[in-house]
């Protein structure tokens, strides 16, 4: 199967092709069937790719392999090919890219089948699956661009999918130009590591970077270049808006970027260039501070919210948080961790949204939800393990991942270890708030959409359960050794970590310690959980109006701390300003002035000479003599 690596990839590519060049005769059910079913072809090869990979690993070996397409690039001491690196890290993503998006195809089956641009729709999925499959196999820094650069671009093109509402297009812009900006940065460090290595193939880089001193400024400044990327792909601040103005997409979109895709790359490139950044300790304290304050921003932002995708969006970019906190710290298998059961019960949460806002006739506010359990059964149990898991409620898949990335925090510092348990208790809270405002209570919506209400199909619930059964058990991959489990998934990835754990030294936390912790955070979990729902479904509390007065704190969270509004003050109107300033004086005064001046002074002076022209025989007879005159006088004088 390792020889089919190059088949993982292009088969999305050649459904993006046959959907995107028949999308005007192609019927939609075998739209639908090419766009799921290339994927599921990627999905299959993928396992047979980690069966081999797993054997390798339980053969105690480093299971790396690396497939050369083609040599792409060779000038001077530049040598670059399409190449894929196979390893167990890349082949996890492999599962979580195929597998979830293929459930994700298939949702959008179902959801989109009244859609006009069905078969454009499943042509950029498919489009953006082959880019993160890039991104992912990618052997050096070449081909992950490319594929960082893929995922922008079908983020733009599915995040304004609904172009002709100025607002959704606008989303979709505000993503792109949010992401070039880490893009840049991602490029220049590029440029530094070729400088720097004399290559750009990890196995080239990370063997020299292992030999160079603890805080090398070079690899500071590498690091830090490669972090600025990151933010840009997975909405970290500064560059977090975009991802919440996102949700302007089809809710499968919003799955397929929050889940599978699109925001879990900044995770992967720095678990990926783990050694480059565990020699960076400065870097590490910034993306470990960056992570805490984002957490804890986006969840406060998202207790407050009362658009059911919304809601996630903050959620999301908060969870990314934690994962950029466990990577701060040096939990690069416990971030990555949360990366997969964040992948299984985010795609749940999206979807499972989805089928509420179909049942709903496009309704998003929760304030006119209400009582939907007994009509969507389905969707109400699913979202509801999905809540508990991403609360961080033993036993499911969040409760492992999460305390992970808390225990690894109290062991390095204990000030990020209150902020992330602040952070958790949030999270348990506005999801519980959202669950109980949505599927409890009388409902609240109109009589039209009263008589509207049902279960969604079987193309959509089917996928709910599948990934309802991947959030429940999900924490079983590396149940820690305090609970009786061997950290399979900790002793799986390590070849790839296993320079930084020559660093830094293997992580250790006593058994009643971690005992201590887990109890505190499950036990504050369920009293937030509890508090939110005795708030919004026993006592049926209904967010107010948008105009609706508010206290102050409550306020900054309703109007997400008035981030946008800063951004606006202080970017885009000075640059529009900017802008109008340098079209009108520079532009149209300056630079169109002058030609335009110099085109019209010739075009006045050639106007007088061309009247010398008058085609009389006798004028120019008589200019003749003048001329002679005026030749004999000069030599006269001169003579």
């Amino acid at each position: 199967m390792i020889d089919l690596i190059w088949l993982i990839p292009l088969l999305p590519l050649v459904g993006f092709l046959l959907n995107g060049i028949g999308r005007n005769v192609l019927p939609k059910p075998l739209v639908g069937l090419l766009g799921s079913g290339v994927v599921l072809a990627s999905f299959l090869l993928s396992c047979g790719v980690f069966a081999e990979v797993y054997s390798a690993r339980q053969a105690g070996e480093s299971a790396t392999f690396v497939q050369s397409v083609f040599e792409w690039i060779n000038a001077g001491s530049l040598n670059v090919s399409l190449s894929f690196l196979v390893d167990p890290l890349s082949a996890i993503m492999l599962l979580i890219v195929t597998g979830i998006g293929f459930l994700i195809h298939v949702y959008s089956i179902g959801y989109m089948k009244h859609d006009a641009g069905f078969a454009k729709f499943f042509a950029f999925l498919n489009l953006f699956v082959f880019f993160m499959l890039l991104l992912v196999l990618g052997s050096n820094y070449v081909v992950m661009f490319i594929g960082w650069e893929g995922v922008g671009l079908c983020s733009y093109l599915l995040i304004g999918f609904w172009f002709k509402n100025k607002e959704f297009a606008s989303a979709g812009k505000k993503a792109f130009v949010m992401n070039r900006i880490g893009d840049l940065s991602f490029l220049i460090a590029v440029f530094m590591i070729f400088n720097t290595f004399g290559t750009l193939e990890f196995a080239g880089v990370f063997p020299q970077a292992a030999g160079m001193a603890m805080g090398d400024t070079t690899l500071l400044l590498i690091t830090l270049l490669l972090f600025i990327a990151a933010t840009g792909k997975s909405a970290q601040i500064p560059l977090f808006t975009w991802l919440p103005d996102a949700m302007a997409g089809p809710t499968p979109v919003s799955a397929l970027i929050h889940a599978a895709t699109m925001v879990t790359a900044g995770i992967y490139m720095i678990a990926r260039s783990n050694i480059l950044f565990t020699l960076s300790p400065i870097t590490l304290q910034v993306v470990a501070a960056i992570g805490i304050c984002t957490a804890l921003l986006a969840a406060a932002i998202a207790i407050t919210q009362n658009d059911i995708k919304k809601v996630l969006a903050y959620s999301t970019v908060s969870q990314l948080g934690y994962m950029f906190l466990g990577l701060g710290v040096g939990a690069f298998t416990g971030a990555f961790f949360h990366v997969i059961t964040h992948a299984f019960f985010k795609a749940l949460l999206f979807l499972g949204a989805g089928s509420v806002i179909h049942a709903m006739s496009d309704e998003q506010d929760m304030r006119s939800m209400g009582g939907l359990k007994k009509h969507l059964p389905v969707t109400y149990v699913t979202m509801l393990v999905a809540t508990i898991a991403i609360a961080g409620i033993p036993p499911l898949s969040g409760f492992f991942s999460k305390d992970e990335i808390l225990a690894h925090a109290f062991a390095e510092n204990k000030v990020l270890w209150v902020l992330g348990f602040i952070g958790a208790l949030f999270t348990a809270f506005y999801m519980f708030r959202m669950l109980s405002l949505t599927f409890f209570g009388k409902f609240r919506g109109t009589a039209e959409q009263a008589s509207h209400l049902h279960e969604s199909p079987a193309t959509m619930t089917v996928p709910l359960i599948i990934l309802a059964v991947l959030s429940a058990i999900g924490g079983l991959l590396n149940v820690p050794s305090a609970l009786g489990g061997g950290h399979a998934l900790a002793d799986f990835l390590s070849p790839v970590f296993a320079d930084s754990t020559a660093v830094t030294g293997a992580f250790h936390l006593d058994h009643s310690t971690e005992y201590v912790l887990m109890a505190v955070s499950a036990v504050a979990a369920i009293v937030m959980a509890v508090l939110a729902y005795r708030q919004y479904a026993v006592k049926g509390v209904v967010p107010g109006a948008d105009d609706a007065p508010r206290g102050l704190l409550a306020r900054l969270s309703y109007h997400k701390f008035y981030v946008d509004e800063l951004y606006d003050a202080i970017i885009v109107r000075p640059f529009n300003a900017l802008s109008v300033f340098f079209y009108r004086i520079v532009d149209r005064a300056g630079i169109d002035g002058l030609v335009n001046g110099l085109g019209k002074r010739v075009g006045e002076s050639s106007g007088g000479i061309r009247l010398l022209q008058t085609g009389n025989v006798g004028s120019y007879i008589f200019m003749m003599v003048i001329a002679v005159v005026v030749l004999l006088a000069y030599g006269f004088f001169n003579g």
